[in-house]
């Protein structure tokens, strides 16, 4: 170890070494103090590996971490997550044969930033950032939201709902002419009743960052905007390559813990202040399972203790009354809560559902699935997938009505109430933009 140390100046030309962490694995050592006298640098150590490393960049400040551990001290689940630790704090972390460097999340807003990120895709992160923008403009500061999307617009586009045809008709127009009519940003704008702006972004890195996307220049056209605070709203994995004051993250309660708080997974859990689960009452099996939500959030807790953490359901809300009408309800919610939302649906909004599909993100099924709608008087249907091109075409074409809705955040457990912890959340942006 201290060859490797003398010899880091050849390989990192220009390196300095200002202190090292202790990961663990001292069949070979006697103390640290032992090994700092060897390696004639500070020592740190901790409970654990990922506390050593966390009290070594709080210690040393440095501009890169070199990895010189090996197994079986770190496999390589742990090793990642040491990773994403450094690169959370905005350092590159290099080992013998490999270099990960933070993904570039400029200064961008002229004005307090909400980040909203996921840890994939269908984790609900489009409703959680509706819900908080619709949050946001019941107590009178409505943000903007830049929503991020592999199906966004060519070049950013602002969307005024007060001024864009949002309607089942000027949507299939909009899909007509080869646009994603059920594009993040278009979802946000119908159900936040706010401005967005969408963009497009292709492909995700390890630790998030889109391969190529148009979100500074969103970012530009929020700036412009009069509201005075932006949202900047994730796709799937990817991150928005834009510093925000404050992060929420999204975790489905289906969601593998060693997934989300293992190798490069843990990044976006360490950059979040609040995190959200969504869909508590679903497990893989789609049953009920409370130990798998507290192992997710043990998990979650133990990797971030400073964040909070609140345990949410979705229900859907339709943006139109359908009381006393018959209801096909098309979702992409799992066939598992099939149950949970027919039985909210007819007892929260006087309708008879008489069919189901949970096939909006798969076509094939969805066309077949829509043949059994033919006896409704409406198809109640997400801004998702094939919403538009599918579901909207062909129910306008049989005369069937077509109302959106949205999905309302339930909460069910956690630190508090979601309304109250995301609020608190902008709150805490705003706070740390003026400081």
């Amino acid at each position: 170890m201290r060859a490797a140390v003398d010899h880091l100046p050849e390989v990192v030309p220009g390196a300095m070494v200002v202190g090292a962490a202790f990961l663990g694995g001292g069949e070979k050592l006697t103390g640290v103090d032992l090994l700092a006298a060897a390696l004639g640098v500070p020592v740190v150590a901790g409970d654990g590996p990922d506390a050593a490393l966390a009290e070594g960049l709080r210690r040393f400040a440095p501009e890169l971490v070199v990895d010189l551990s090996d197994e079986p001290v770190l496999d390589s689940r742990h090793r990642l997550r040491l990773a994403a630790r450094a690169l959370a704090a905005g350092v590159p972390y290099r080992g013998a044969d490999f270099l990960l460097t933070p993904p570039p999340r400029p200064r961008l807003a002229t004005k307090p930033s909400v980040a909203v990120i996921g840890t994939g895709k269908r984790t609900g992160k489009t409703a959680v950032s509706a819900s908080l923008a619709r949050l946001l403009a019941a107590r009178g500061t409505p943000p903007v939201v830049v929503a991020m999307g592999r199906g966004g617009p060519p070049e950013p586009e602002l969307v005024d709902p007060a001024a864009f045809d949002l309607s089942p008709a000027g949507l299939l127009s909009l899909a007509a002419s080869g646009r994603h009519a059920a594009s993040d940003h278009l979802e946000d704008a119908l159900v936040a009743g706010v401005a967005t702006v969408g963009t497009r972004r292709c492909g995700g890195g390890l630790a998030g960052a889109p391969f190529d996307s148009t979100f500074a220049a969103g970012v530009a056209l929020g700036n412009k905007r009069p509201e005075g605070l932006l949202i900047l709203e994730g796709s799937g994995t990817a991150i928005p390559p834009a510093a925000a004051d404050a992060t929420i993250c999204v975790v489905p309660a289906t969601a593998d813990p060693e997934l989300v708080t293992g190798y490069l997974g843990s990044y976006r859990v360490l950059l979040s202040d609040l995190i959200v689960v969504t869909m508590a009452e679903q497990t893989p099996t789609g049953g009920t399972s409370e130990t798998g939500l507290a192992l997710l959030e043990k998990s979650v807790r133990g990797l971030a203790p400073g964040a909070r953490v609140v345990h949410t359901v979705f229900r859907p809300s339709p943006l139109e009354s359908i009381a006393g009408r018959r209801v096909f309800f098309v979702t992409t919610a799992p066939a598992s809560a099939r149950g949970l939302l027919v039985g909210h649906l007819e007892r929260e909004h006087g309708c008879t559902i008489v069919g189901t599909s949970h096939h909006l993100a798969r076509r094939p099924e969805l066309a077949a699935d829509l043949e059994r709608a033919v006896g409704a008087d409406v198809v109640l249907v997400e801004l998702k997938a094939a919403a538009v091109d599918c579901v909207a075409r062909f129910a306008l074409d049989r005369g069937i009505g077509v109302t959106f809705c949205d999905n309302q955040v339930v909460t069910t457990g956690g630190d508090g109430l979601f309304d109250e912890l995301a609020l608190s959340t902008v709150d805490l942006a705003v706070a740390r933009y003026n400081s």
